[in-house]
């Protein structure tokens, strides 16, 4: 296995972020982590790049310690986290060159590389223009290729595509993509869970520091068993009525989420009849409802069943946020903290929040 954890362990102060997570991914593959905010899935990845010293227990990667052989792990991984670690003022160019140099290198190979990579991610074009002058679009790209100028064998991707609008998005899935088919070993956190079901091969749902569920997005969605009827009802008041109203119909107790406000009625193999029968009762208890609709189980419906309410749209920060993700086919957990942005330090030398291989890396 590229990533090994076991019995993960992360304190700050009283707060137990990990409290013994295990998981492993497979060469080549594509672990996603998925997990409401605070569940511990940015401390974990974080201590996998070196950012932060465990507290007990073990991690791996590619075979190297985490908290004993923590340079070696920074020359075989690539970060990209949720903050981009680029200097606006320098160019789309510069930026790849200065990623290189701090891998150390040198000159030639890392202009060479950064050529390469700004034709690779489409950006050739705005190779001399500042980045601050970049889309958002274009700035995820640019992150996402410094994080490869070293050709890492493992790479963490901390919500890769958030705050990009839908076709930027879809673009930036098909570059994770030809980065798995080149051979890439990805954890990621996501918090779409569609992008979820797009990339990963296995997914990890991680809740108050453990694991809570693993498996494929299929083996996770039968878990939730068949079909599901939908709705919501217009007055949010009768809400609770209505869910007394239809409960009988499913092959469980009807559930809704408390923010959305959605009835969700578990239909098993009976899909069409627990519709009708929803339809009758909702009709017999005088309940007007909207958007009532019969579908397959999806990633949001699983994590609404493990965790009791839906996945958050948002969120950030360090120890004590959730988000989502879903990756490849191997178990893994992960979570990722924002990266500080590039900036000159005090001494003169640059910071960009990257764990280059002669950088402490723990703060």
């Amino acid at each position: 296995m590229i990533i090994e954890v076991e019995g993960l362990k992360k304190h700050f102060g009283s707060v137990e972020a990990l409290r013994g997570v295990d998981f492993s991914v497979a060469e080549g593959q594509v672990l996603g982590l998925l997990g409401p905010n605070g569940a511990g899935k940015t401390t974990a990845v974080r201590i996998l790049t070196t950012l932060i010293p465990p507290s007990g227990g073990r991690a791996t990667v590619c075979g190297y310690d985490v908290a004993h052989d923590a340079a070696a792990v920074r020359r075989v991984i690539g970060l990209a986290g949720q903050a981009t670690a680029i200097s606006p003022d320098l160019t789309g160019l510069e930026n790849l060159e200065m990623a290189g140099r701090l891998y150390h290198l040198g000159k030639a190979l890392s202009r060479k590389r950064a050529d390469e990579l700004m034709v690779r991610f489409d950006l050739a074009d705005a190779a001399g223009r500042q980045a601050k002058t970049y889309s958002g679009g274009m700035l995820r790209r640019l992150d996402l290729a410094a994080s490869l100028i070293s050709r890492p064998r493992v790479l963490f991707l901390d919500e890769p595509t958030t705050g990009l609008d839908p076709r930027s998005r879809v673009g930036m899935w098909g570059v994770i993509r030809e980065l798995v088919q080149n051979g890439t070993t990805l954890l990621l956190t996501t918090q779409y869970m569609e992008e979820a079901d797009e990339l990963a091969d296995d997914i990890v749902v991680i809740d108050h520091g453990v694991v809570i569920a693993r498996g494929t997005s299929e083996e996770l969605k039968d878990r939730i068993g068949g079909d599901v009827v939908e709705f919501s009802v217009d007055d949010r008041s009768v809400t609770h009525e209505a869910v007394q109203a239809v409960s009988a119909a499913g092959e469980a107790p009807a559930t809704v989420d408390a923010d959305t406000g959605r009835v969700q009625v578990r239909a098993g193999g009976r899909g069409s009849q627990v519709l009708v029968d929803v339809v009758r009762a909702l009709d017999g208890a005088g309940m007007a409802t909207s958007g009532l609709a019969l579908r397959r189980p999806s990633l949001d419906d699983v994590f609404m069943s493990l965790t009791g309410h839906a996945a958050e749209q948002g969120g950030s920060g360090a120890p004590g946020r959730r988000r989502r993700g879903r990756a490849g086919r191997g178990d893994a957990k992960a979570a990722v903290g924002p990266r500080p942005q590039g900036a000159a330090s005090t001494d003169g030398t640059v910071r960009t929040g990257r764990p280059a291989p002669e950088q402490v890396g723990e703060r």
